[in-house]
């Protein structure tokens, strides 16, 4: 495949080169090919490089690809150079070729052009505008004069005129010879190189040279010899006391930037400046008194003693010259003559008429005069700071000869052309953006580059002149990895166009089933380069994003031993490995069932499991399922029964709600099974505890424990330490006692105290005294006294005597009767309420409805929009 690509390029440059002169033109242009490793020989042999250097050669080694290759085309006819046809090649810039007879006829049509508009526009005969006339470079645009006009065909070097084309070792247009042009930078070294085309490299000789600040001297190349240290520079700065503090570089030192205190000239003030610009002046005036003692300077601030005399000493005129005063005082004004001024005015032609004045005379002179307009059409009396023009459009043609001055009351001396020629170049691909002119546009100055797939070899043709040119031979590999795995072994080949050849090596790509395939590689094919075309296509091109996959492997053929779908042992059968087909034996199944209690009786059968294929999986069958419930022994042990069906694993934890009353009988307690019976027989009983007081009586009192909640019996119900009133039997004495005091008091009396009752308890624990009889017989005449008055004096109920609830509701009855002006007051506020109500429901409605419009109009802008860019895809 690759000596094919070779033999198609062998005839693709041998058709190009077919237009020679010579019939022997395809095989000579073969040698050409590769001509760069004769033409750098001399020059590698003094450098003592492997190659080239990039950055110096690049562009010569563009020209050499382009006139190897035939690709050589003239700016300025657009045809193709061939190595008979005598050439011209620019040497300012661009280096560019042309057909020698082309570049003569240009050069002379420029040059005439020149001439022409230099004779319109200067007082010169046109002997003398011919001899200073110039031409220009089509495509740089550098100047030559007429006498650099070209008149014989030499080599690019310039030594040998009419050099050979017919041999074949020889670059076209070439002498052969070493070209010894002097180099840039006027070194005084000559080119090595053999006689090419295009700029000289940079100086090769090695010289012994010193760095920007000549700290360091070093042996350099001659082009590159001038070099930074990256030392500090430390040459004595413009100030001459400091020194450059920046790191060795070329061209002057920057000025001084050390900042310090300097006095201003006439020294009144100081500021903080940089060094370089110490020295300045104040805004004020420099106020010194002068030698005449009467007068300060009124300079501005300037060094010490030069403020000079008085200038109001000596001779003295008036303000218009003509009337000279001798003797006068300085400090007495300059009286006036009284003649006129007799000044020049402004304009130049007139005097001011006033008398001798002082300040200066009028600005603008008022007199008039008769003036004509530039073009001399009009006439007219005007003030003499006045111009005058008229309306008038001049209708000479311009230098371009295709537009009208149209300038307002132009002189004759009209404007070159400013309108763009845009007429279409001859490469049809681009418009003059010069200005408009006479004669032939200039060349098209776009170079386009034609370069190989990998693009690391190309050339550049002028604009026009690309369609006819084809890619050029590219040495290089292709750069195109196979998508294969034989990347990596493949034979490698040269850059190309198109497609790579096919890999031809066996496939070895493994199966999932751990075979590998012992076919021709038939993998991914790696996408094609395009085909060699400059201008795209108007249809849309179609990118492959992806590779274009190969042809996938067969089935694998191999024979395998595989099981029955149960994976029983002892009923393997020999299959092919790509046949899937599965089969069953006549055994049970026997696997455990889903609860990991009991074990399956089905026939053998496919098994649901993770790994299976989706194949199995749909021929798969469930075991069968246990509906028997479960029996285990829950841990830890309860009484409560696990409510699941059979099933693998540990039973759940018991959440049955377990009741338990605390130890005072005052609230129950709620628990998870499972929590209750994982708690010791300590930690039960602490859980049962409310934490609050006991609520059970003590059994020989009416008082409660006064422990907290507490298991068993309450402790010492004999030493309640409550206190308890003890009175007599007629109630009128009584003292506080300790309750165990009280029910030993009443065991003492023959009395067990659980027996007596609650209003009982201690009464009649005291014994009675004297006081005790005249109280009650006070009480007894008390009540009968109440009793009577009660009964004599019965009166109908006041006021006072009403109860309570009757007031609240006759106060509340008060609080209801409301006044007419309140009545109308509330009536107000509902109105106000209602009509806000309205008023808002009203603006609701209002701006819903805009912005459901809004909302509208919106969705059909963007369901346009979403049409566009529809219809702009199709």
């Amino acid at each position: 495949m690759t000596s094919t690509n070779d033999d198609h390029r062998q005839r693709q440059f041998s058709d190009s080169d077919s237009e020679s002169d010579h019939g022997h033109a395809g095989s000579s242009s073969l040698l050409h090919a590769d001509l760069s490793n004769s033409i750098f020989k001399s020059y590698l042999e003094f450098t003592n490089q492997s190659s080239p250097s990039a950055s110096d050669l690049s562009k010569i080694q563009s020209f050499l690809t382009s006139s190897s290759s035939g690709a050589l085309s003239c700016l300025i006819c657009l045809e193709r150079i061939k190595p008979s046809h005598p050439t011209w090649s620019c040497s300012s810039l661009c280096f560019a070729v042309f057909h020698l007879a082309c570049i003569q006829s240009w050069s002379r049509q420029s040059s005439d052009l020149s001439a022409a508009r230099a004779t319109t526009r200067l007082p010169i005969s046109s002997q003398h505008a011919s001899e200073i006339s110039t031409w220009n470079c089509p495509k740089c645009r550098v100047q030559y004069s007429r006498s650099q006009i070209p008149k014989h065909y030499h080599c690019f070097c310039g030594k040998l005129q009419d050099p050979p084309s017919d041999d074949p070792w020889v670059l076209p247009h070439s002498c052969g010879e070493v070209c010894n042009r002097p180099l840039k930078h006027n070194c005084g070294h000559n080119c090595l190189l053999l006689c090419h085309p295009g700029p000289c490299p940079s100086c090769p000789k090695l010289i012994k040279s010193k760095c920007y600040c000549g700290a360091v001297s070093e042996v350099r190349r001659c082009g590159f010899k001038n070099f930074a240290c990256n030392n500090l520079c430390s040459k004595r700065l413009q100030c001459g006391v400091h020194k450059c503090a920046q790191p060795c570089h070329d061209g002057p030192c920057p000025p001084c930037a050390a900042r310090g205190a300097y006095a201003c000239r006439c020294g009144k003030e100081k500021q903080e400046r940089e060094c370089h610009d110490r020295e300045f002046r104040c805004e004020g005036a420099c106020n010194r008194a002068l030698k005449c003692g009467k007068h300060r300077c009124e300079k501005g601030c300037h060094e010490i003693g030069g403020c000079g005399e008085c200038p109001l000493q000596g001779k003295r005129a008036c303000p218009c010259g003509k009337r000279v005063y001798e003797g006068m005082p300085c400090d007495v004004t300059t009286p006036l003559c009284g003649a006129t001024c007799d000044k020049t005015l402004s304009c130049g032609l007139h005097r001011c008429h006033e008398r001798c004045h002082r300040g200066t005379c009028m600005e603008t002179c008022r007199i008039v005069v008769i003036k004509s307009c530039r073009c001399g059409s009009l006439k007219k009396e005007v003030p003499c700071y006045q111009d005058l023009a008229c309306e008038r459009k001049c209708q000479i043609m311009r230098d371009c000869g295709r537009h009208a001055c149209k300038r307002r009351c132009c002189d004759g001396d009209c404007p070159p052309c400013s309108e763009v020629c845009g007429r279409k170049l001859r490469c049809k691909n681009h418009k003059c953006p010069a200005p408009c002119h006479r004669g032939a546009c200039a060349p098209c100055p776009v170079m386009v580059t034609i370069s190989c797939a990998c693009g690391e070899t190309h050339f550049e043709v002028p604009c026009g002149t690309e369609m006819d040119q084809k890619p050029p031979r590219c040495p290089k590999q292709c750069h195109i990895a196979r998508l294969c795995r034989h990347g990596s072994n493949s034979k490698p080949h040269k850059c190309h166009y198109g497609a790579c050849p096919p890999c031809r090596l066996i496939c070895d790509e493994e199966y999932p089933c751990g075979h590998k395939c012992n076919l021709r590689c038939h993998g991914p094919i790696s996408p094609p380069n395009p085909d060699f075309t400059l201008k795209p296509k108007k249809k849309k091109s179609i990118h492959q994003t992806e590779y274009t996959p190969g042809s996938p492997c067969p089935p694998c053929p191999e024979l395998v031993w595989r099981s029955c779908v149960g994976q029983h042992v002892g009923a393997d059968r020999r299959m092919v490995c790509s046949d899937k087909t599965q089969f069953s034996c006549d055994n049970l199944c026997g696997n455990p069932l889903s609860c990991g209690n009991h074990y399956c009786t089905k026939t053998c059968h496919a098994l649901k499991n993770l790994s299976a294929t989706p194949f199995q999986k749909e021929r798969s069958n469930s075991c069968e399922e246990c509906h028997l419930p479960c029996q285990k022994e829950r841990r830890p042990t309860c009484s409560h029964p696990c409510p699941l069906p059979c099933h693998p694993g540990e039973c759940p934890p018991c959440k049955v709600l377990v009741k338990r009353s605390c130890h005072c009988g005052s609230m129950v307690h709620v628990f998870e099974c499972l929590y209750y019976n994982s708690l010791s027989e300590k930690e039960q009983m602490a859980v049962r505890s409310c934490g609050g007081p006991c609520h059970r009586k003590l059994p020989n009192c009416t008082h409660l424990c006064p422990e907290t909640c507490h298991p068993g019996v309450c402790p010492s119900p004999d030493k309640c330490r409550k206190k308890v009133f003890v009175r007599c039997k007629c109630q009128t004495l009584k003292k506080e006692w300790f309750c165990l005091d009280v029910q030993a008091a009443h065991r003492n009396a023959g009395s067990d105290p659980r027996d007596i009752p609650k209003n009982q308890y201690g009464i009649g624990l005291l014994p009675c005294n004297s006081a005790c009889k005249s109280k009650v017989q006070v009480v007894d005449s008390e009540l009968h006294s109440r009793k009577s008055k009660v009964m004599e004096e019965k009166e109908p109920e006041t006021e006072k005597n009403v109860p309570k609830r009757k007031k609240r509701r006759q106060q509340v009855q008060e609080g209801k009767q409301i006044s007419r002006l309140q009545k109308i007051v509330a009536a107000m506020k509902w109105i106000l309420l209602i009509v806000t109500l309205v008023v808002v429901l009203i603006a609701i409605a209002n701006y819903g409805y805009k912005g459901l419009m809004w909302l509208s109009d919106w969705m059909n802008e963007v369901e346009e929009q979403r049409q566009r860019r529809t219809y702009r895809r199709v």
